[in-house]
């Protein structure tokens, strides 16, 4: 039978599943983190037994899933890398799903993305929504959740986005904008996505939950609101997406990362980032850039580094 006490998170040492592993052992709860990464450091010692995310091996995700009540899943990709593909990483998340509901987990907490559907020409948001009709499908409990930026942290470069827009301000002479920056993005705080991925983790009914911060910014305003708080003299200049883009390969290559996907400027500047629910969460990326610009940018973000090497 599955223990109340104890909970499964995938990617506990990655961003978003180290915050939630955090609130659950601070809440009494066993957890058993699956992951991609275990030779990675782990913060959190023996509190948090190990086990592999091996998707080809369905035995081995039923046996290290026996017995856990709930599956916290964070598992994605943000772009497709070698052989992984947004399709390969469906067929695994509904692997990892079919393996849940054999080792009797009762309700699964899923970090989706604001605004999936079907008909999407975007292939990580059309993954994004079959993932989440996989999870429907599964007879399990279910809690959708769809933030559409995380940002924050103990770490400021932990958070992608707007610490490598810091990056970029910090040392480049402009910034651009693909189009004219007007298309809109909503953050939300990390501490504030976990409290709610717990807080949704609690209930017994299946839903769909947008997970969006407290403020809206225009894209223009945002990279501004970034400047400013930096210290930077950049000059934010819209270009057309075509061009930000080749201007974003540069940068890529001096990094070893792969900084901005042309999918990501279409669902940015389609308002994919924006939702149209309730707010959730307490911090305003404004309020927490003047706390923390001090520490913003001073190191790259590099995710192909963190995830694939």
């Amino acid at each position: 039978m599955p223990s109340p006490d104890l909970v499964a998170v995938t990617g506990a040492f990655s961003y978003s599943g180290r915050y939630i592993t955090r609130r659950l052992l601070d809440a009494g709860k066993q957890v058993i983190t699956l992951t991609n990464h275990p030779n990675r450091a782990n913060p959190f010692g023996d509190a948090v037994r190990i086990a592999p995310l091996d998707f080809g091996d369905a035995a081995g995700l039923h046996r290290s899933l026996a017995g856990a009540s709930t599956l916290f899943n964070t598992y994605w990709i943000r772009y497709p890398y070698g052989e992984m593909t947004h399709e390969k990483a469906v067929a695994n998340s509904a692997a990892l799903f079919d393996a849940a509901k054999k080792a009797g987990v009762r309700r699964v907490v899923h970090t989706s993305i604001a605004n999936p559907t079907a008909d999407s020409p975007l292939k990580y948001y059309v993954g994004k929504w079959n993932v989440e009709q996989a999870l429907i499908g599964s007879g399990l409990g279910y809690a959708i959740l769809r933030p559409a930026v995380l940002f924050g942290g103990e770490n400021p470069a932990e958070d992608v986005l707007i610490n490598n827009i810091a990056w970029i301000l910090r040392r480049f002479p402009a910034f651009g904008l693909p189009g004219d920056g007007s298309y809109g993005i909503q953050p939300t705080h990390i501490d504030d996505y976990a409290d709610f991925a717990l807080e949704m983790a609690a209930r017994t009914d299946d839903l769909i939950a947008d997970a969006c911060g407290l403020e809206t910014f225009t894209f223009a305003n945002l990279a501004s609101l970034v400047r400013a708080a930096v210290g930077s003299r950049a000059f934010i200049m819209p270009m057309h997406p075509a061009l930000a883009l080749a201007a974003a390969r540069v940068i890529s290559l001096l990094v070893g990362d792969v900084l901005l996907t042309d999918e990501e400027v279409v669902g940015l500047m389609d308002g994919l980032l924006v939702s149209k629910q309730k707010a959730i969460g307490k911090v305003k990326l404004s309020a927490w850039l003047a706390d923390n610009a001090h520490l913003m940018g001073q190191t790259y973000s590099n995710e192909v580094a963190r995830h694939f090497k």
